[in-house]
């Protein structure tokens, strides 16, 4: 049985801190008989630096629109109960559940390393994703900065990238966003599950509201740098009523893209959304994870391509007919051009260009 606080923490996603799957032992709950209980429990957030050996990693999954994605931390201290990369923290020894929000890793050589793997000879150009694991802006950000060092990187050798968050700190670098949009190096994506503030707070616990998330969209789009939303991800029976409200206010705000995500539960992850159903839904818990089912060919989760990102089924086929029809009312998605990736400029390890 899962290690489990009385009540789930207060600004926290998970309310398990359950055991990663590769780990040999196994913590039981058991009641011994003492009174124990010193009150709610508050587990704080420890940051490790790391040196890391390698800063970009590369992708060749069909249904992922980037090649190349970097990934500042790991962990991520908005606590998003659904996300996918929970799981990677099993590798580390540390549970997918409270630890992946609560211990996190700051990877503070990642601007050097980054230095250093575009100045090799024969890197190929191509976009760079920032948060396609965990949020480049959560909120140790502000006090480690790596992002922005990384971005200062890319800036410097032109190279194209593509940033997604939940966290309207991205605003703090419209300084440098701004000059790589005037070249056609960046696009920001903003991921707004859902307008309703009630379930957001339980949901995504200490990413920025969703309001806020929409006013960032405002701030990117009047400083022209090419934004979008994500309406990611689709939660069956929790948010998914709510799809064209997100659409219409990010189209209010100067978004001219969109695009959506049906919920995933890999592994651990199945464990950690049915409990979280159990103590914030628990009149919704039976009927989300029927429509989860009937999404996913009767399973909980599909890890095939070409269906794991969008779902199957009548109602899968639905959630997509409501997107392109909301899009192409909203004027959405109309044009989407393709980063330059033409202005690279292979700078030398010292920032000096190559002479040949």
């Amino acid at each position: 049985m899962a290690n489990r606080p009385t009540t789930p923490a207060k600004g926290r996603g998970a309310s398990l801190n359950l055991e990663g799957r590769f780990e040999t032992v196994r913590r039981e709950v058991f009641d011994d008989d003492w009174d124990t209980d010193a009150g709610e429990v508050k587990p704080k957030t420890q940051v490790a630096e790391e040196r890391a050996r390698s800063i970009i990693s590369r992708n060749s999954s069909p249904d992922v629109p980037f090649e190349q994605s970097i990934n500042p931390y790991r962990g991520c201290e908005h606590g998003c109960i659904y996300c996918y990369a929970r799981p990677t923290h099993a590798y580390l020894d540390l549970s997918p559940g409270l630890d992946f929000e609560t211990r996190l890793f700051a990877k503070t050589n990642a601007a050097q390393l980054l230095r250093e793997e575009l100045a090799r000879p024969g890197y190929r150009c191509s976009p760079i994703a920032l948060g396609a694991n965990t949020d480049p802006y959560q909120p140790i950000e502000r006090e480690y900065g790596i992002t922005r060092e990384i971005l200062q990187v890319l800036a410097e050798f032109e190279h194209p990238l593509t940033i997604v968050t939940k966290n309207a700190m991205v605003e703090r670098d419209l300084d440098v966003l701004v000059t790589l949009a005037e070249k056609n190096l960046v696009q920001v994506w903003i991921s707004c599950t859902t307008l309703d503030h009630a379930i957001a707070r339980k949901m995504e616990p200490r990413a920025s509201a969703p309001r806020r998330r929409i006013e960032t969209l405002r701030k990117l789009s009047e400083a022209a740098v090419p934004c979008g939303v994500l309406v990611a991800p689709v939660v069956p029976f929790l948010t998914d009523s709510g799809i064209e409200d997100v659409l219409s206010a990010a189209a209010q705000a100067g978004a001219k893209s969109a695009g959506y995500v049906l919920m995933r539960l890999p592994y651990e992850i199945k464990v950690l959304f049915k409990d979280w159903l159990e103590h914030h839904f628990p009149l919704k818990a039976q009927h989300v994870m029927s429509r989860v089912r009937a999404m996913r060919a009767g399973n909980e989760n599909d890890p095939n391509f070409g269906s794991r990102m969008r779902g199957q089924g009548l109602f899968a086929d639905l959630l997509k007919a409501r997107m392109d029809n909301a899009c192409r009312r909203l004027g959405l998605n109309r044009e989407r051009a393709a980063l330059d990736t033409t202005k690279f400029r292979p700078l030398a390890r010292d920032g000096q260009m190559n002479l040949f």
